[in-house]
């Protein structure tokens, strides 16, 4: 396997269930206290917030014991690239969370890898929706491995990009600026603190370079590719950050740039928020999206499709069915696209060519 495709050392499956628990407000629907977009989860008064609080603890329920989620999707998936521009197909992954050989087996299984590990795809384009580490053993290898398909990409007439994701931003800020007190909202938190309960892995950090940092940094939040509105987060926090695509990158970029711990801490809050599209009201939330940034339907990653789909249980329960992912979940009257497979509990990394059938 050629540098960045398999290496990093050997790490049992990180057990990451116990990582999802949430308190009862996270369903919540309502104004956030910052914004008045639809879909928008409305925190507690201070004085609800668990001792301890980061904004990452709210993140994910636990499936009911027993449960299983199937989700098919048409196999009669249509070419993504119209012949005219000379551009190949369409392609988007699902978070990858540090699970550097799922992804290589992915990518290969639809053929824009070889067995050595190297782009074959052509004119092919390939766009990761974020959160690379974290969780999982190889996060830095998982940026290494996109960093070098997106030059050998690029030399073959195609692209390989990447948005950011909330891991980034954490990922960012426990470099930056440590155990850096930042006002939370909720008393004092850390990055530093968040990072290491959301599955910061310290062969991560351990490894982290000043061009991953660099890498990361400059990586948009929000782009429009043939009529898909690719974003990481199901949320409407992006509108806060500017009303055109180019506004919110550069609103983005500008504040990463700006090294204000608590700006960056609000910033990585607001892309943490999750479930604006799943409820009532949810598919007005993806047009608003939509009617503000363009394309026709929105596709995401973040919230694992186990969750979208599964109820509350308890993290108590003594026996568990691992969820069942086939594809990605389209929901939101067909327009939003969910692509976080749950490769972190042992559900799939999901790469998928667009466009998708409803």
């Amino acid at each position: 396997m050629t540098q960045g495709a398999g290496q990093g050392p050997e790490v049992e499956r990180t057990a990451t269930l116990r990582d999802f628990r949430v308190p009862a407000y996270v369903h919540e629907t309502g104004p956030y206290v910052h914004s008045v977009h639809p879909g928008d989860v409305a925190p507690p008064s201070e004085e609800t917030y668990p001792e301890g609080y980061t904004p990452t603890q709210r993140d994910l329920p636990v499936v009911n014991r027993g449960d299983t989620v199937q989700v098919t999707v048409d196999p009669e998936t249509a070419a993504a690239a119209p012949a005219a521009t000379g551009q190949g197909p369409l392609y988007v992954v699902g978070d990858v969370h540090g699970y550097l050989d799922q992804l290589v087996a992915a990518l290969q299984e639809k053929g824009l890898l070889d067995a050595a590990g190297n782009w074959c795809a052509g004119t092919a384009r390939l766009w990761f929706l974020g959160d690379f580490t974290d969780r999982g053993p190889d996060g830095i290898g998982v940026i290494d491995l996109v960093m070098r398909l997106s030059a050998e990409a690029a030399a073959a007439g195609g692209y390989c990009k990447a948005l950011m994701g909330n891991h980034e931003l954490l990922l960012l800020g426990a470099k930056r600026f440590g155990d850096t007190p930042v006002n939370s909202g909720a008393g004092t938190a850390t990055f530093q603190a968040a990072w290491l309960l959301n599955g910061g892995q310290k062969t991560d950090m351990d490894r982290l370079q000043d061009h991953h940092l660099q890498w990361m940094a400059r990586l948009d939040a929000v782009e429009e590719v043939d009529g898909h509105l690719l974003v990481h987060s199901d949320t409407t926090a992006y509108l806060d950050y500017g009303r055109s695509i180019e506004e919110v990158n550069d609103t983005v970029r500008e504040t990463l740039t700006r090294n204000d711990a608590d700006e960056v801490w609000d910033l990585f809050r607001k892309f943490t928020k999750r479930f604006s599209f799943r409820d009532e009201g949810g598919a007005d939330a993806v047009r608003t999206l939509l009617d503000t940034y363009g394309g026709t339907r929105i596709v995401h990653g973040h919230s694992p499709i186990p969750y979208l789909l599964g109820e509350v249980g308890s993290e108590e329960d003594e026996e568990r069915t691992d969820p069942v992912v086939e594809g990605p979940h389209v929901y939101a009257d067909g327009l939003a696209i969910a692509m976080d497979g749950g490769v972190t509990m042992a559900g799939k990394l999901l790469v998928q060519q667009l466009p998708l059938a409803p």
